[in-house]
């Protein structure tokens, strides 16, 4: 959620603010907004809605100087407008903040300010902190802020600019994402590496509450109680052109076409494949490990909790192991029972979502293992778990989630794998086998992606279509929810996701012939049961698309759209781009800002 950036160095910082605000476009936002710190002093530029309108205005009412931040903000305290849009300054505006997260006792201490003669224009949290800073400020921010952060309870991350001190920025996070950028030079500040590739891929990952002191020759970390802390620079193996649409009308088109790739490099990382054998040192779990695990725990929220329940029915089906998938919001607050040889797996594609970073800390202190999936090196579930495995999957910057969330399952396939050949569930020759066959998914994959007009046309027809269900059963079923969420997401239809053998109670009497039907059936175990209830849809005039890998007699006036041949347990990884685009292209019909969805954010983090 929300977007902000820092610069400070020779040149003029204002198209660097622009250009690292514009390439966060996509983590949501509603207004937008400048501070540069020139010869004029402090000069704060804002404007709600797109970016658009923060560049017409300074065409309008320019600003200049070589020190400014920047902010794109998704709404929570005030209504997206102007006067609540970010930079926000103290009441002699020598001040201003950008901030992410949420001050939870900010309403306690805007009381005591105004108590203290303290005037407020915005309905934001935000604002006081600035507040708080300008009133406390001596010309030392660093000693300002070993004295304001302990007032703060909540999540945040901070970056401050000063007019005491013209050529430096300051930033602090606390379970919030921050990266500072090392150029010639010049030196940047953001909530993502996306905002710094044009300039740098050397940066520094800030622990919670370090304050680092940036100027354009040099920066400086802090421990909270101010004693000075070195810090060792990290190399982004992303570049540039990773964040761009290279020829594609929107982002999620491109990410969805880059799925192979991203399935290939994740499997070279983690498989030898002449030996075929996964490469041990990059798994997480010993053999004794493996043999003693008695439980498994996977969180994570919205498309990674999707990815986690295939892992669940994965390791169950092939390491005979018992797994629970829990939403990470209900597992921070539920009445947990830690088993003995109990890990838990933490899914998130940001490695920053508020409510899976609370879920590992909680898991952390019942004393369980805990192992990460995410995207992004360095992150802090990534940073604060026993073990992380990657997704290669690159910077993914549509809002609805596609390559992460297949490389999500990806992993899940080679833990599974893993965990029953350790256990002596899965002979070396069956792993081998199963490897091979993964190998093949990305040749497999772009023979769907070779379909792409095929969904289009499809999506053409059912543009007047209102509701839309997606049934299966099994994985099938775990798809589905996945392709209903997708679907939401970014076309704004109404769609919902049933076990196909839960229609008859109760979901059945919507059915009629306005609605569209998804089935998908690719696991051969109950692919009778499924095509039964096919019948039952399609009797009650529904509108009928089947997704399918196995011969299967066709119902009339049903589309039919083809799967590569795999392994049921493999399925799922190429049914999902069919749904995929299929979401994407209603949401083209439908005239929908498909990068950027309204309401959503790429990266929630906070409750």
């Amino acid at each position: 959620m929300c977007g902000i950036v820092g610069f400070t160095g020779r040149t003029d910082c204002v198209k660097v603010l622009l250009s690292g605000l514009e390439s966060q476009e996509y983590r949501g936002y509603d207004s937008a907004g400048i501070a540069v710190l020139g010869q004029d002093g402090l000069q704060v530029r804002k404007a709600a809605g797109r970016l658009a309108n923060l560049r017409a205005e300074l065409t309008q009412n320019p600003v200049g100087g070589c020190t400014g931040i920047g902010h794109t903000r998704w709404a929570t305290h005030g209504e997206p407008n102007e006067v609540n849009a970010h930079p926000h300054t103290d009441m002699s505006g020598r001040v201003a903040v950008v901030h992410n997260g949420i001050i939870e006792n900010f309403a306690e201490l805007k009381s005591q300010l105004i108590d203290q003669g303290v005037k407020f224009r915005s309905q934001t949290d935000t604002e006081v902190v600035a507040q708080l800073l300008g009133l406390c400020d001596r010309g030392d921010m660093r000693a300002t802020l070993r004295q304001v952060l302990p007032m703060l309870r909540g999540s945040y991350a901070l970056v401050i600019a000063s007019a005491s001190q013209p050529d430096t920025l300051w930033c602090v996070r606390c379970n919030n994402p921050l990266v500072i950028g090392r150029g010639e030079g010049a030196n940047y500040i953001a909530s993502d590496v996306a905002a710094l590739l044009r300039y740098t891929r050397e940066v520094y990952l800030p622990d919670d509450h370090e304050v680092a002191e940036i100027t354009a020759d040099r920066i400086s970390f802090f421990a909270p109680d101010g004693s000075p802390i070195e810090k060792e620079i990290q190399q982004v193996g992303w570049d540039v052109d990773s964040a761009q649409k290279k020829g594609f009308d929107h982002f999620m088109l491109k990410e969805i076409f880059e799925q192979p790739r991203a399935i290939a490099d994740t499997l070279r990382h983690y498989v030898d494949t002449d030996t075929l054998t996964l490469r041990r040192d990059r798994m997480p779990f010993t053999r004794k490990q493996a043999v003693l695990l008695r439980q498994l725990t996977i969180v994570a929220c919205g498309t990674a909790y999707h990815a986690g329940m295939m892992g669940k029915s994965l390791i169950q089906r092939l390491a005979r192991i018992p797994v629970q998938a829990e939403i990470a919001s209900e597992y921070r607050y539920s009445e947990t029972l830690a088993t003995e040889n109990e890990v838990v797996i933490a899914v998130s594609q940001s490695g920053e979502t508020a409510d899976t970073v609370a879920a590992v800390r909680k898991a952390k202190k019942n004393g369980q293992r805990v192992i990460s999936l995410c995207n992004v090196i360095g992150s802090t579930i990534a940073r604060e778990t026993d073990a992380v495995l990657y997704t290669l999957a690159g910077p993914e910057i549509a809002v609805a989630s596609t390559k992460a969330y297949s490389t999500q399952m990806l992993l899940f396939e080679l833990i599974a794998l893993d965990l029953a050949n350790l256990r002596g569930e899965l002979s070396d020759e069956e792993l081998r086998e199963h490897l091979a066959e993964l190998l093949r998914i990305p040749e497999k994959m772009e023979q769907i992606l070779a379909q792409k007009d095929m969904v289009k046309e499809f999506t053409r027809r059912m543009k007047d279509c209102e509701d839309v269900f997606f049934i299966g059963r099994l994985m099938d079923y775990y798809s589905s929810l996945e392709a209903a969420l997708k679907l939401k997401e970014i076309s704004y239809l109404h769609s919902e996701a049933y076990a196909a053998g839960e229609l008859k109670h109760g979901t059945i009497a919507m059915i009629d012939d306005t609605t569209l039907v998804v089935a998908i059936a690719t696991q051969e175990s109950v692919l009778e049961k499924t095509m039964s209830n096919v019948e039952e849809v399609r009797a009650r005039g529904a509108r009928l698309l089947l997704l399918s890998d196995h011969e299967i007699a066709v119902p009339a006036k049903a589309e039919v759209w083809a799967v590569p041949q795999t392994f049921d347990a493999f399925a799922p990884i190429l049914t999902i781009v069919y749904l995929q685009l299929f979401a994407y292209y209603m949401a083209l019909q439908r005239g929908c800002d498909i990068d950027k969805p309204r309401n959503l954010a790429k990266s929630v983090t906070v409750e």
